[in-house]
């Protein structure tokens, strides 16, 4: 096999892992039902002080995370978000497109296991490799998009 032949394969394993990732996080947004707005409040009151006596960095991923899905439309907007963009990936015809709106949330992704799980190794990996594959996409089609991006007036 030459090395173009090699090239397209990778990038289409690649696209394949990260529009099936994306699918499956989506898909995981809706499998659990939403909290109610006062559920952390009830939860807190019922269970007293040993709620908070979790470790500080296990309370602000569970708040953050709680705050999202308490919005009523962020939580559903994201693994909708996932979804599409993910399956605009795997058409392979729009993966370029699906790469662009798909960066922000693979950055977010990075930027929430970088900073609020440093200690999950596995999860800054994942984060990592998620940013890098969809950096590659992006950059792989760059020059085909250059004139879209830059016009000269």
């Amino acid at each position: 096999m030459n090395s173009n032949t090699i090239n397209k394969i990778f990038f289409v394993v690649i696209r394949l892992m990260l529009g099936g990732i994306m699918l499956y996080g989506g898909y995981q947004k809706f499998a659990k039902p939403l909290p109610k707005p006062t559920q952390m409040i009830t939860q807190i009151e019922t269970e007293g002080s040993e709620k908070l006596k979790e470790k500080p960095a296990v309370l602000v991923i569970k708040n953050y995370i709680f705050g999202m899905k308490q919005t009523g439309y962020f939580w559903q907007l994201l693994g909708i978000c996932e979804i599409v963009f993910g399956l605009m990936i795997l058409s392979q015809y729009m993966s370029f497109v699906g790469a662009l709106m798909l960066f922000p949330i693979t950055l977010h992704i990075f930027l929430f296991h970088t900073f609020l799980t440093p200690s999950n190794t596995v999860g800054v990996i994942e984060g990592i490799v998620l940013l890098l594959i969809n950096f590659l996409l992006i950059v792989k089609e760059y020059k085909k998009f250059k004139p879209l991006l830059w016009i000269k007036l």
